[in-house]
């Protein structure tokens, strides 16, 4: 079969800017020399905090005691809830005490915060506040929440067509649970801050976010100051994956309460242990489907009821279960479709923001419908996915979008014939069913799943950004936006945005670290969209600097080199240019100007061509008092989602892919392998080609954790005891695919999003989607053999553990085994 895309991994300098540009902080990471929060100096005076927090998942506070602290020797102040000027937050919902007072609702949940000059003199003085607890009634199962209505929100519906009907008259059918678990954000750097107190009451904040904006505002209103009093720094993270879009502005908050009881800088850095306890993870999930089809596998009717876990308080659990509804179809055409969704209010550590936000629950359940229609009608599970796969025809989706710039069906194909399906999916059933009668041979699965992410934030008023740009008179640049830097490379796209505006090597460009002070009401860098937003608003800063450029450079053409104001400003002896209106970057249609190569070359229509350096012109304009410097700002076009009817147009536009991943599961040990794996994605036009490669491939493998062995395991008293390296599994080196091949397609239609690209942060990591549904097909393909054939729909939870695959494989032995431990009979 002929390959219907063309791919770009034989042309990234067509497609790079200056061949792809490493990431601007490369030569500091390897050398060691970036600088994160708590590699600033120490100052004179300045304090360590730590915090007292509930050991109970949900408590009374019967007293407590912060006064033996102060005896300590080195204990300089504490703080409490009395001390907190404005006590409560929330990123949507201001629910959330920063500092509990008189109960708590989680393990983790703070009630105490200390300040002292040692870290030995903290940890005495953590150990010496006094607290008594009365542990109360608590909710930590889905389930118990649903039983006890305890919610967060109200309940959500999306939906077209009429899904009950449909479901009645549908030829099949399937049904099911699907048991989806948290994960850890597990970033290198843990919450980080340090507070500076400055003069007149100000506070000088350098924090470890994703959001500078809030940070700065909720530090704000617990300090009981205006938030003009507070800026608030982010020069780059340690990675962060939705972690600190929220959860960072009340860590910054605690130390700046200390800073400013105290008078001193103020330090607070987790641990890792205390970080994993006290932060919330990625939302956990449980999804109830029915689902009808046709004989062909044809989705007829769908209808689904999500219940998340939000954890104690809401943070940002309602925006990620619309974004779960939003992505119920993934890559598919459902003409009737229903689905509802409701957060429940459990006592674990509130739950908050993860890479593909609730995307991947979504994706996640309808990939694993798809490969239960398979089994049912007897076809390959590709070709099913095929069949139902968004078209011209019929690419409405169920709020109302329409999918623009589809290449999925042309995804799906070359995918197809790139990794040989067909070929290797006889291979696998042979090998499975040459192995049927022998218990110690291996099972291998294959499976070949899409993605269809929508970029934007749903919440519209999100979807802006700002951007300042200074030319100095060397002819470099400094560029400030709201964008933050935590290792995806915004920073070195945002760079080659610029450098391109104005004709120059990346390495002219100089990205500033992200200030409240410089880039106000900014939104999170999340949903993907960093460099959508905040390289759109520094792509418009460039072209009205550009603009007037052009301008002074046609009027140069035409006047003496000795008679520019480089040469007679000084003396005053010529009158200055005026730059008016009516040029735009490029000129005007009698006389074209270009920014290429460090120069700037005016041509004009007859022909004439006049060059002038990029500095040297930057130098003219400036004895001219021309503008060197320029704000941009930037909101999303076209988004009209109403989020009370749910319809709509959501996104600005979908980052499609496909992958195809083939497993091997040990029968003992329930171990898997990934054997190989082949990505096919459209990132549009990338700015950075290897940038967008790292992130594919990098989300990839951190779904791989997310789907099979990263499992949050909890006490009997709601406290999180997988909390370390040592009892929680990231993927190693050993995890990765033996064979990774990853390759983006040629598409020049995407018009939406700067520079014709597409984002890369989330969508990968929904590909990762593709191992675990090859896992229930090597389950499947196991139990169909040793079952002459016959359709075994088997539940796999995620994430798919060890344990979990061997109950795929044998539940009878597994239900012997919980009936004797249940009786206490061995």
């Amino acid at each position: 079969m002929a390959d219907p895309v063309r791919t770009l991994g034989a042309a990234v300098k067509l497609i790079s800017d200056s061949g792809s540009p490493s990431h601007d902080s490369s030569i500091t990471h390897v050398t060691g020399k970036s600088e994160y929060v708590d590699d600033r100096p120490m100052l004179k005076g300045e304090l360590h905090c730590g915090l007292v927090y509930s050991p109970h998942a949900h408590a009374r506070v019967v007293r407590l005691d912060t006064a033996p602290a102060l005896k300590i020797p080195g204990v300089i102040c504490a703080v409490t809830a009395s001390d907190v000027s404005h006590n409560v937050w929330g990123s949507i919902f201001q629910d959330q005490p920063i500092i509990a007072a008189d109960e708590t609702h989680y393990v983790g949940e703070v009630v105490a915060v200390v300040g002292a000059e040692t870290k030995e003199a903290l940890a005495k003085g953590i150990a010496a506040v006094i607290v008594v607890w009365e542990k109360l009634a608590d909710i930590r199962t889905i389930s118990a929440a649903i039983a006890a209505k305890s919610f967060i929100g109200s309940l959500r519906t999306i939906s077209t067509g009429d899904a009950e009907g449909a479901l009645a008259t549908a030829p099949h059918s399937v049904n099911g649970t699907l048991e989806i678990g948290g994960a850890d954000h597990f970033y290198l750097e843990s919450q980080a801050v340090v507070v500076y107190p400055k003069e007149d009451g100000q506070l000088e904040v350098h924090s470890s976010t994703q959001h500078p904006t809030e940070t700065q505002h909720v530090v704000a209103e617990a300090c009981g100051l205006r938030f003009s009093d507070v800026v608030c720094i982010a020069k780059r993270l340690g990675g962060a994956f939705g972690g600190k879009e929220s959860q960072a502005s009340p860590i910054a908050a605690y130390a700046a309460l200390i800073a400013k009881r105290s008078g001193r800088p103020a330090r607070l850095v987790l641990s890792k242990d205390e970080d994993m306890i006290i932060t919330g993870k990625r939302n956990p999930f449980q999804i109830e489907y029915r689902c009808g089809f046709d004989a062909n596998g044809k989705i007829l009717a769908l209808d689904a009821m999500l219940h998340s876990d939000g954890g104690a308080y809401a943070d940002l659990s309602t925006a990620i279960m619309e974004r779960a509804l939003l992505h119920c179809d993934n890559a598919y055409s459902i003409a009737n479709m229903r689905v509802r969704g409701q957060v429940c209010r459990t006592h674990f550590h509130p739950h908050t923001a993860f890479r593909g936000f609730g995307g991947p629950k979504g994706v996640a359940m309808i990939e694993s419908i798809i490969e239960d229609i398979a089994r049912v009608v007897g076809r390959d599970a590709l070709d099913v996915r095929m069949l139902n796969c968004y078209r011209q025809t019929q690419d409405i989706t169920h709020y109302g979008q329409r999918v623009e710039n589809n290449h999925l069906p042309a995804l799906f194909a070359s995918l197809e014939d790139r990794c040989e399906y067909r070929k290797r999916r006889e291979e696998i059933r042979a090998w499975n069913a040459a192995r049927t009668r022998d218990s110690n041979a291996p099972v291998r699965g294959l499976s070949l799943t899409a993605v269809k992410f929508g970029i934007s934030f749903t919440t519209r008023f999100l979807n802006q950004g700002n951007a300042l740009v200074n030319v100095h008179r060397d002819g470099t640049v400094q560029v400030s936006t709201g964008a933050v830097e935590m290792g995806q490379g915004v920073n070195s796209r945002i760079a080659s945005i610029v450098a391109q505006q104005f004709g120059l090597p990346v390495s002219s460009v100089r990205m500033m670290p992200t200030s409240t002070e410089k880039n106000a009401n900014t939104s999170p860098t999340a949903a993907s969209t960093g460099t959508d937003i905040n390289g759109a608003a520094a792509a418009k800063a460039c072209e009205s600097i550009c603009s007037r450029l052009a301008a002074l450079a046609i009027q140069l053409r035409s006047i003496p080199a000795e008679l520019w104001a480089t040469k007679t400003a000084g003396l005053g002896t010529m009158p200055e240019i005026i730059v008016g209106d009516g040029v735009g970057p490029n000129g005007t249609d009698d006389q074209r100007v270009e920014f290429a190569g460090g120069h700037v070359t005016v041509t004009v229509r007859s022909g004439a061509v006049f060059s002038i350096g990029f500095a040297e012109l930057v130098r003219d304009a400036y004895r001219n008092r021309i503008s060197l410097s320029d704000y941009g700002y930037y909101a999303t076009p076209n988004l009209g989602f109403d989020k009370v009817t749910g319809q709509g147009r959501a996104f600005l536009y979908f980052t499609q892919g496909v992958a195809a991943s083939e497993v091997e599961l040990d029968r003992h040990t329930g171990e898997v392998k990934v054997r190989r794996v082949n990505i096919l994605m459209d990132l549009g036009r990338p700015v950075n080609y290897a940038l967008d490669m790292g992130q594919v491939m990098g989300g990839f493998v951190q779904g791989m954790g997310w789907l099979t062995t990263e499992h949050l395991v909890y006490d009997s008293n709601g406290k999180l005891i997988s909390h370390s390296p040592s009892t929680y599994k990231i993927p190693n080196v050993q995890d990765t695919p033996r064979v990774f091949n990853a390759d983006l397609i040629f598409n020049e239609s995407n018009t939406e999003a700067v520079r014709g690209s597409k984002a890369s942060g989330e969508p990968p990591l929904l590909l990762s989607i593709s191992v675990w549904t090859a896992i229930r097909d090597a389950i499947m393909s196991a139990r169909a053999n040793s079952f002459a054939g016959k359709a075994q729909l088997v539940p796999l939870a995620i994430p798919a553990t060890a344990e979990r695959v061997l109950r795929g494989l044998s539940p009878e032995s597994f239900a012997i085994w919980d009936a004797q431990e249940s009786s206490g009979v061995y």
